[in-house]
C-alpha cells in the first residue's frame, strides 16, 4: 500500500532560518495493511537555534521516530525535514551522509566510543574521518568546558575502558560538538548513567547551549532530564499535542500523568 502525501498539491514549506532543525507535515508509516503503524501523523515542529529542546511522550508516541527523521537517520513517508535551510527530503544516500557528517552531531544512550582510540582521538574522530583539520581553539574550549571540569584533561591519552560511564559520556558529548554542527541530537543520553553522572551530562548539554550558542534536541522519558531543557515538546499517538516553556520536573511529570490518565480512559 503506497502512502500519498497528506497534502499532495501543497508546495514545499519555506525553510525557517531561525530553526536549526524542522519538520513539516511529517508522516512516517511502518508496515502495510493490517500491520500498518503510523508512527508520525502530520507533525510540524521547529527546533530553534541556540536552544535546548526536549521531546517527550508515552511509549510508542513517536518521539524517537521524530528525532530519527529530523536527523536524517530515517526517511519520512511524506512531508518535509530541514537542517537549517537544507531540505533532507530527496537527498541521495551520499549527500545525506555528508550532511549528517558536517552539520549534525549525535549523542546516544550507549556511548559509542571506539575502544582502541584514546579520549582525544575519539573526540576528533568525526573530523578525522572527514579529512578536516578542525578548529583547534574550539576543540580546546570544548575540552575545558566539558571534560577538564572534572579533571579529565590529564586523561586525554587514556582509552575509554579506563573511564567511568559518566566520563565516557562527557567524551561523547565533546565528540558530538567537535565539528561545530548546526544541531546535536541526543537520544536518552543519561539512560546508562546513575542520577549524579546523568545530571552532570545534562548540565554539560545545557552549558553548550547557553554559554557556547549551540543547539540540542534531546529525546527522554525522564521528567528530571527534561527540566534541563528550555522547552519540552510532547507527542502522543504520533502527533504533537503540547509544548511547555521553562519546564520543571514537577510540571513535566504532571503532564505525563495526564497522558497516562487519558490512555486508561480510552
Amino acid at each position: 500500500m503506497n502512502i500519498s502525501p497528506a497534502h499532495p498539491h501543497r508546495a514545499a514549506p519555506v525553510p525557517d532560518t531561525a530553526a536549526a532543525a524542522r519538520v513539516a507535515d511529517a508522516v512516517k508509516v511502518y508496515g502495510t495493511g493490517g500491520t500498518e503503524v503510523r508512527a508520525l501523523d502530520g507533525v510540524s515542529v521547529a527546533f530553534p537555534a541556540a536552544r535546548f529542546t526536549a521531546i517527550m511522550g508515552p511509549s510508542g508516541s513517536g518521539k524517537s521516530t521524530l528525532m530519527h527523521c529530523a536527523a536524517g537517520l530515517d526517511t519520512l513517508t511524506s512531508g518535509h525535514a530541514f537542517i537549517g535551510d537544507r531540505e533532507l527530503t530527496g537527498l541521495d544516500d551520499r549527500r545525506l551522509t555528508l550532511l549528517r557528517r558536517d552539520r549534525i552531531g549525535f549523542v546516544f544512550q550507549a556511548f559509542n566510543l571506539l575502544p582502541t582510540l584514546t579520549v582525544a582521538e575519539n573526540i576528533t574522530l568525526p573530523l578525522d574521518l572527514a579529512g578536516a583539520r578542525g578548529d583547534e581553539e574550539w576543540i580546546d574550549a570544548l575540552i575545558d568546558a566539558l571534560i577538564d571540569v572534572v579533571g579529565l584533561r590529564d586523561r586525554l591519552h587514556h582509552r575509554p575502558s579506563e573511564l567511568s560511564g559518566g566520563q565516557q559520556q562527557r567524551v561523547a558529548v565533546a565528540r558530538a560538538f567537535a565539528g561545530k554542527p548546526d544541531v546535536v541530537f541526543a537520544d536518552e543520553p543519561t539512560g546508562n548513567l546513575d542520577s549524579r553522572a546523568g545530571a552532570e551530562v545534562l548540565r554539560l548539554l545545557g552549558r553548550t547551549v547557553r554559554d557556547m550558542g549551540r543547539t540540542v534536541v534531546m529525546v527522554t522519558h525522564d521528567p528530571v532530564a527534561a527540566a534541563h531543557a528550555d522547552e519540552v515538546v510532547f507527542l502522543a499517538d504520533g502527533r504533537l499535542v503540547d509544548r511547555m516553556a521553562e519546564p520543571t520536573a514537577d510540571r513535566v511529570l504532571d503532564r505525563m500523568k495526564a497522558f497516562d490518565t487519558l490512555g486508561r480512559r480510552s
